[in-house]
């Protein structure tokens, strides 16, 4: 077995951050429904709103912003489903959605599910070379008939290959017709700056285990006068958009672990930067025809500072993956919810890769537990782990 593991799956889930262990652990021997009227209730509470204050003024958007759900997937949703059925409801014509061909799955199978249960047409905007959103492709999706859409969804940086896209740029794009602009922020919190306000998005998700914080909580920034149709319905919790008893113990751990992202963020982008810099260079060296995916580190299209995404010709993509993990180094094909499943990333085909080379590929995500000696070990290992995986039989490399 290997002395120690070396964990590059960051963008997968991180380790919890102190803070946030420690928020949470204050509250999990308390009693109360924040949703009851009496003392405990209202210390519950009081818990809630606090950390809604706490999200929304590192964020740029007001505490009613902030509608708590359980993770990213259902904040996606709830933006989605929601905002279509909502704007729908307000004007028939409107059945039209457009989203990044690029879009986690938590974007793309609720879109699917709009499009073959519900009437919806969905119509998936073509990516560059390096991941980004073709602008004048979505700006003639948008002209053809602004009337007929929806909602326009772009997510702030890509899970996979790390692009960040030009959410600024698509919201210019859209505002003058009225269409609403989500984008999918799970992977950008904390990494590059997020300001829900200036960015003039309508809707925002973000998820707490990416950035330091507890699994199953999350959040969807939505602003006060967008109509938003819930998915949940109860007790009407969260603008009875999202009704739920409020998970207290995990929303403070949420609060502590965004606070502390979005405060640290330059630092970690300078100190993370610098690592995966470092990591590129070296899998470069021992593996001279990887091909490195995505925009380029520090380029002006810009990249996520904790992604590394790599292409291995030659390679299947599972079995390098599985000759790192005996070594003890703990990498990803890509996205999480779709490990294991044989079959090509959607994101790299889309950035015109073959099958093969989209099969071959491998993501290293750094956070911050990251140390230069992790990235070392990875290095050390690559190049016999490449060897291997090749002449066990690869990808006609």
């Amino acid at each position: 077995m290997p002395e120690r593991t070396v964990y590059l799956d960051h963008a997968a889930t991180t380790p919890m951050v102190p803070a946030a262990i420690e928020a949470m652990t204050e509250h999990l021997r308390d009693v109360g429904n924040a949703s009851s009227l009496h003392a405990s209730g209202r210390r519950a509470r009081r818990v809630v709103e606090e950390s809604r204050e706490t999200i929304a003024s590192v964020l740029g958007c007001r505490p009613g912003e902030v509608v708590f759900t359980s993770g990213g997937t259902e904040a996606d949703n709830l933006a989605l489903k929601g905002v279509a059925w909502s704007r729908r409801d307000a004007d028939p014509r409107r059945v039209r959605v457009l989203a990044s061909a690029v879009e986690h799955h938590a974007v793309l199978d609720p879109l699917h599910w709009l499009e073959t249960a519900d009437g919806f047409e969905v119509s998936l905007v073509p990516v560059d070379a390096a991941g980004r959103v073709d602008l004048d492709a979505l700006r003639a999706a948008v002209e053809r008939d602004p009337s007929s859409i929806a909602l326009v969804s772009v997510m702030w940086a890509n899970n996979e290959v790390g692009t960040v896209q030009p959410v600024a740029e698509v919201v210019e794009l859209c505002s003058p017709y009225g269409v609403p602009v989500h984008t999918d922020a799970i992977q950008a919190v904390g990494a590059v700056p997020v300001d829900f306000a200036a960015s003039g998005v309508d809707t925002l998700a973000l998820t707490g285990h990416k950035i330091g914080g507890p699994y199953g909580v999350g959040a969807l920034l939505a602003r006060r006068e967008l109509a938003i149709t819930a998915l949940v319905h109860g007790g009407g919790q969260e603008r009875d958009i999202r009704s739920g008893t409020i998970d207290v113990p995990a929303i403070a751990g949420f609060a502590a672990a965004v606070e502390l992202a979005v405060k640290s963020q330059g630092e970690y982008a300078e100190r993370v930067g610098a690592l995966r810099d470092r990591l590129v260079r070296g899998v470069l060296e021992v593996a001279p025809d990887a091909i490195l995916n995505g925009a380029a580190p520090g380029s002006a299209d810009g990249r996520l500072p904790g992604n590394a995404h790599f292409s291995f010709p030659g390679c299947e993509g599972d079995a390098l993956l599985m000759l790192l993990d005996a070594q003890g180094i703990e990498c990803s094909t890509g996205s999480a919810c779709s490990a294991g499943v044989p079959q090509p990333s959607h994101v790299l085909i889309a950035m015109g890769a073959s099958d093969e080379v989209a099969r071959a590929s491998l993501r290293f995500s750094l956070g911050h537990s990251t140390t230069p000696a992790d990235v070392d070990t990875l290095v050390a290992a690559l190049g016999p782990c490449v060897e291997r995986a090749r002449a066990a039989g690869g990808l006609g490399g």
